[in-house]
C-alpha cells in the first residue's frame, strides 16, 4: 500500500479527524501503521514555477547564454548546499533540494535568492509580475 495524505483544513478540524479515525481503524487490518503528523505547508504555485522558468532563467539564459536546466541546478546547489553522489565511480555534485519539494515562502525566498546572485555577476533578472517595457 501507497502512503495516504490526509489534509485538515482548520476550519473543519473535528469532522476531518473523526474521519482519519475511521480510516485508520480500517486501514491494513492486523497490520502495524505508522502516522506522521506535521503542519500543512502550501507547496509552490504553478505561478511561481512558471515565472522561474519562463522568467529567471529566461533572462538567465538570454543574457550568459547557459542552458535553463543548468541554471537550475546551480542556483538550487547555491542556495540550499551540495550534496556528493558516485555515478559508476564519478563524483556529481547535486542540490540537496528539489524546487518541487518547497513551501510558497520558501519558493519566493528562492527566487529572491537568484535575483540577488544574478546582480552580484552583473545580470538582471525581473520579478515575476514585472511589465519591461
Amino acid at each position: 500500500m501507497t502512503a495516504t495524505t490526509i489534509t485538515i483544513p482548520a476550519d473543519n478540524r473535528a469532522a476531518m479527524i473523526d474521519r482519519v479515525v475511521s480510516f485508520l481503524s480500517s486501514a491494513l487490518p492486523g497490520k502495524a501503521l505508522r502516522v506522521e503528523i506535521c503542519q500543512f505547508r502550501k507547496r509552490r504555485s504553478m505561478d511561481q514555477n512558471a515565472a522561474l522558468w519562463g522568467v529567471a532563467y529566461k533572462a538567465l539564459s538570454d543574457a550568459t547564454g547557459n542552458d535553463a536546466d543548468d541554471l537550475h541546478t546551480f542556483f538550487l546547489g547555491e542556495w540550499a548546499g551540495w550534496d556528493t553522489v558516485d555515478v559508476l565511480g564519478q563524483k556529481r555534485r547535486v542540490p540537496k533540494r528539489r524546487s518541487s519539494k518547497l513551501t510558497t515562502a520558501e519558493f519566493s525566498e528562492y527566487y529572491d535568492f537568484i535575483q540577488r546572485r544574478a546582480a552580484e555577476c552583473g545580470y538582471y533578472v525581473p520579478s515575476p509580475n514585472e511589465v519591461i517595457a
